[in-house]
């Protein structure tokens, strides 16, 4: 199941693993796997991706970088199919994903040589391309009747959803605003009139998708198994330069 209707799907290059998410959602969707036990799937790739890179297995890190970003979409996939979103999840997935991100690449700084300034650099333009992107896609997807879980403003914890308890979406949401508060404050700054946009053509979400998630770890896999990991954090860096080229555009594709 999409996270929005047909007619205003794209084609999302961090994405990669959707086919294979739907095939492991249809599998667990008759038994008592929940897509949180799936989030818990991914976790465990992530720290098997950080051992391996520690232990320089680029390719076992690699596969599980990969297979990281499956149990990723897989989760949700689970959620539409069984029809029990939470909110619970969904801020679960989010800060699992940032602790993963930070540990990953104090793994690359580890085995690259490199410093630990641009490490920090490099996670922190990371999450500001990620940011950039979801906040879009978020707009996106509310805007055309999509996936409606995550929401374009974080001002306060959601209602709990059937299911779920209030504390514990709650306490989930105060960790999520301290992890990800401040990306979301500086994109917003930078594009408050986003959400005014009458449209987000699908050739532009499909370049803004190479901020994605997937990708950026498909990139990091890349790079260990050709034996370029000390680029990964300038090239993380320097890539970050395309999230005020990005604003730029919707602006002015939205004049």
């Amino acid at each position: 199941m999409s996270k929005l209707p047909k007619e205003h799907q794209f084609l999302d290059l961090s994405d990669y693993g959707r086919p294979f998410a739907q095939v492991i959602a249809k599998t667990l969707r008759n038994t008592r796997f929940t897509p949180i036990d799936v989030t818990l799937g991914f976790v465990f790739c992530g720290i098997l991706a950080i051992v391996c890179i520690l232990n320089q297995f680029y390719w076992a890190a690699a596969f599980f970088l990969v297979l990281k970003s499956i149990l990723d979409a897989a989760d949700g996939e689970l959620a539409r199919i069984k029809q029990t979103p939470s909110h619970t999840g969904r801020y679960l997935d989010s800060i699992a994903d940032i602790l993963l991100n930070f540990f990953i690449l104090l793994a690359v700084w580890h085995i690259s040589g490199g410093t630990i300034i641009w490490t920090i650099l490099a996670f922190l333009g990371i999450q500001l391309q990620g940011t950039l992107y979801n906040y879009y896609y978020v707009i996106l997807r509310n805007k055309f009747n999509g996936d409606t879980t995550s929401r374009v403003y974080e001002e306060g914890p959601p209602k709990a959803l059937t299911g779920e308890k209030q504390k514990n979406v709650n306490r989930l949401f105060r960790v999520y605003s301290l992890l990800y508060g401040g990306f979301d404050r500086v994109i917003y700054r930078l594009d408050r009139r986003a959400i005014a946009g009458e449209h987000f053509p699908r050739w532009f979400m499909t370049c803004l998708s190479t901020f994605g998630l997937g990708f950026q770890l498909l990139v990091i896999g890349l790079l260990l198994v050709a034996g370029l990991g000390q680029f990964i954090a300038p090239f993380f860096i320097g890539y970050t330069a395309l999230v005020i080229v990005f604003i730029l555009v919707r602006k002015f594709i939205n004049l």
